[in-house]
């Protein structure tokens, strides 16, 4: 089965390091998908009864098995991986993660994982050299991208909240 490809809209960036370098401050990019963009590319493509979702302690490790119906073999077709908890919301942030990369397990949103190294160098009123961290006023987004027929990434802008492109990639 193939899902659609990710949209710009379906993308996320979060921040992933900041460097310090003699030529100012960088920041790196991570493109990154929901749980909602999952449960929504389910829906849509196998129908909302198709599929289940289902959580599994495994070695004191959250795992989550997405299940697909197979029509045409009469089974349903599963698919697991692992969550890693988050910062903020321990035991959702688990769940989710466990979702979103067995979800990657499946195909949905597998085309992030050819992004660029994506860096962009930040303006002094940016960046909080107190706390050494990207000022919360900052966000970064996908505005535009494409793939090419081997479903990877071909073409990558990322725009900041004020509408500036801050990074651009052709490759």
């Amino acid at each position: 089965m193939n899902f659609p490809l990710l949209t710009a809209q379906d993308i996320e960036c979060r921040v992933s390091q900041v460097a310090k370098t003699p030529n100012g401050i960088y920041v790196g990019l991570l493109l990154y998908k929901d749980a909602r963009v999952d449960m929504r590319i389910l829906d849509e493509t196998v129908g909302p009864m198709n599929w289940q979702r289902e959580h599994d302690l495994i070695n004191g490790n959250l795992f989550c098995t997405i299940s697909i119906w197979d029509k045409e073999k009469s089974q349903w077709i599963r698919k697991q991986d692992v969550g890693t908890e988050s910062m903020t919301e321990k035991e959702k942030g688990q769940a989710s993660d466990a979702f979103k990369r067995a979800g990657f397990n499946v195909g949905i949103g597998r085309e992030l994982y050819t992004a660029p190294r994506i860096r962009t160098v930040l303006a002094d009123n940016e960046y909080d050299s107190e706390k050494n961290r990207v000022k919360p006023f900052v966000k970064f987004s996908v505005a535009e991208i494409d793939y090419n027929d081997r479903r990877e990434i071909k073409h990558l802008v990322i725009m900041d909240n004020q509408g500036a492109i801050r990074f651009k990639w052709d490759g």
